[in-house]
């Protein structure tokens, strides 16, 4: 097959993958000149009664629960509809902010209902690409062409800013179909008045092709959400070590002077390493470019004079910096090594005294074959036969994984003892403390909303909130939270 781009996004319930649930999925398949292939596709996927959606995302995107109920598909159609129709070979997936938003949610989605996590975006000569990052390099390097829009005097890229000030359509921000066809325009726009760095950007999204870059560099330039706004974004790095985890580079900023760490101790690189917003604390500038993110690198004669002024950079302290960091670079990059085994340890150590849910543990290591192989059985299986894979899988999570996987896309299936089982687990996800601390925010956003449609929002989460407490009396009321719809 030829390749193709999916531009795809979501509307969640929350903006943690690991909690949240997809609430909207839409996307348009282009040909590689972005032109529409097919009609779009706009699925809402039902939410599941041991999910409360955030109240704010509620408001931002005015889907409701009692929306998805009424006209949305369980997670296992949706993904059976997902590998039939949309990651199809050669598919590129393409968002706005999807490789550190969107991306992360489909493979938790993928993670829970017994797929790979991760073959969805490279396998069958598939990818991914990311058009915000494309956004932020365009303007930092090659803005010609293009009108950037600024907040309160500082540069911004936020979607319906650009598409505003370029005067592209996008009838409703925050709807998931809308929000794709802006991306498509805006992706359309730099691909016209921009070319060369359109398709520099595009061919370098393989991880072979950023590792070969930036392990034969001495320095790049490095676009990334981490370094200021009022840089673009942008900046000089010089390529230091491979990470220990592998599939990924520390880089240092040679923005900053690296006297001041060259003769630290591994522990004081811990302290420096950590993130912080303080600028009285000092902070180690070390960034790792991790290959599979599509990260947006080039090589440093990408910039000309006035590139170099937009990014407000010294050429001049670049070198002396790099001079400096250069001539020990042996010696600082061994103290790194230790500060990260430092880092991992700490990791490991705030992990094992935490009880880590099984749904959340989507980086808790790869599954082993045997278990992945049964993976195409159980979506084929009747619901009523899951129950006999319990002895079949191996891993916990995938164990724990599977009583859940029923209840929440086949409630109906559910013997009387699985029905109590599944929703006492609701009610511990939605009840206590949590709707405690649920209805203080409630009543925060009460107070602050200005027009009819946002209070009629609350209220129906009010009232959805209510109604999860409700012991179930049918296998119906059980598929929407112990309510009637």
């Amino acid at each position: 097959m030829s390749a193709s781009f999916f531009f795809y996004d979501l509307e969640t319930s929350g903006l943690k993958p690991a909690e949240a649930r997809i609430m909207q999925f839409a996307g348009q398949r282009t040909d590689m000149n972005l032109k529409p292939i097919g009609e779009p596709i706009n699925i809402l996927i039902k939410l599941t009664p041991d999910v409360l959606p955030e109240p704010d995302a509620i408001l931002l995107t005015g889907i409701t629960p009692s929306q998805t109920f009424e006209t949305g598909i369980t997670e296992a159609d949706f993904l059976k509809r997902f590998y039939k129709e949309i990651a199809t070979p050669d598919t590129i997936f393409v968002g706005f902010n999807n490789i550190r938003f969107d991306d992360e949610f489909i493979r938790f989605l993928n993670y829970r209902n017994f797929y790979d996590p991760y073959a969805w975006s490279w396998q069958d000569n598939r990818s991914r690409w990311d058009i915000l990052d494309l956004v932020r390099m365009t303007r930092a390097l090659r803005p010609e062409g293009i009108i950037w829009p600024f907040k309160d005097d500082k540069p911004i890229n936020r979607l319906e800013e650009l598409t505003k000030a370029n005067h592209l359509s996008h009838e409703t921000a925050h709807d998931a179909l809308s929000d794709v066809y802006a991306t498509i325009d805006v992706a359309r726009l730099i691909k016209k008045k921009q070319p060369k760095l359109f398709k520099y950007l595009l061919d370098l999204r393989s991880k072979t092709a950023v590792s070969r870059l930036v392990e034969n560099s001495s320095q790049l330039v490095y676009t990334a959400k981490q370094y200021p706004s009022e840089n673009l974004h942008t900046t000089v790095v010089m390529p230091l070590m491979p990470h220990p985890d592998g599939d990924a580079f520390l880089v240092y900023d040679l923005r900053h002077d690296p006297a001041s760490f060259l003769e630290m101790d591994p522990e004081n690189l811990v302290s420096c390493w950590q993130y912080s917003d303080d600028p009285e604390i000092l902070h180690l500038p070390v960034k790792t470019i991790k290959y599979n993110r599509v990260p947006a690198v080039a090589p440093m004669s990408v910039l000309d004079e006035a590139a170099i002024i937009r990014i407000n950079l010294s050429l001049e302290d670049t070198k002396l910096n790099f001079n400096k960091l250069h001539s020990q670079k042996a010696n600082f990059n061994k103290r790194l090594s230790e500060a990260l085994a430092i880092m991992n340890q700490h990791r490991n150590d705030r992990q094992l005294s935490l009880a880590v849910e099984a749904d959340q543990d989507l980086y808790g290591g790869f599954f082993n074959n045997p278990d992945r192989n049964l993976f195409a059985d159980i979506h084929l299986s009747d619901p009523e036969q899951l129950d006999s894979f319990l002895l079949k899988l191996h891993d916990k999570r995938l164990k724990t994984l599977l009583p859940l996987y029923k209840a929440r896309n086949y409630p109906a299936s559910l013997t009387p003892s699985e029905a109590k089982a599944w929703w006492e687990f609701c009610q511990s996800k939605t009840n206590g403390e949590k709707a405690y601390r649920y209805q203080e925010r409630m009543n925060v956003l009460y107070g602050q909303v200005t027009n009819q449609k946002d209070r009629a929002l609350l209220d129906e989460l009010k009232d959805y909130l209510e109604q999860l407490s409700v012991n179930p009396k049918s296998s119906e009321d059980l598929e929407h939270g112990g309510r009637k719809v």
